[in-house]
């Protein structure tokens, strides 16, 4: 793998994560999401979200084959020690460690930083997000059935927690 992890940098990955993200939206359930965002929506949300919390991405011969971050899970001040995880990657770098490597350092960076639960909320037929995170030591908590709607169906989610520091 020649590869590395880095921060994000906003203007320069904009584009490329709006890329990757697009497939997932046209193709899959495993965001709710319905319509792509543009270039500009995913600048502003990426600077929204890095701007606070971390946000990493795998780049590799100049291109970005996945991110990762963690953002607020609920609005409430008491949830403070709480995030919610999101990962994508290019389908053709799946299978590669990268998804792992990606995953492992937010975690760490979410610890130094003194968070205490991640929680991932993953569409649940999406198996192989679940089993992935399983392989990261998030256990399943809860099933919210029939909640979101995509492609005509009905979906449900599943939620992952990760208890990542045992007191404050």
């Amino acid at each position: 793998m020649m590869g590395e992890i880095r921060k994000v940098d906003p203007a320069r990955d904009a584009r490329e994560i709006a890329e990757i993200y697009r497939w997932y939206v046209e193709n899959t359930t495993a965001t709710f999401e319905l319509v792509p965002l543009s270039e500009e929506e995913m600048l502003l949300r990426i600077e929204d979200i890095a701007s606070g919390f971390p946000y990493y991405v795998w780049e590799e011969g100049g291109n970005i084959l996945g991110y990762c971050y963690a953002h607020r899970w609920k609005s409430f001040p008491a949830y403070d020690i709480t995030l919610e995880t999101t990962i994508y990657l290019r389908p053709e770098a799946k299978g590669r460690g990268i998804g792992r490597l990606l995953m492992e350092r937010l975690i760490a960076e979410c610890r130094a930083a003194g968070y205490i639960s991640l929680i991932a909320c993953i569409t649940a037929e999406n198996t192989e997000s679940c089993r992935f995170h399983e392989s990261l030591g998030f256990l399943h908590v809860s099933r919210f059935r029939n909640v979101g709607k995509k492609f005509g169906r009905l979906l449900d989610v599943a939620d992952y927690q990760k208890v990542i520091l045992q007191s404050l």
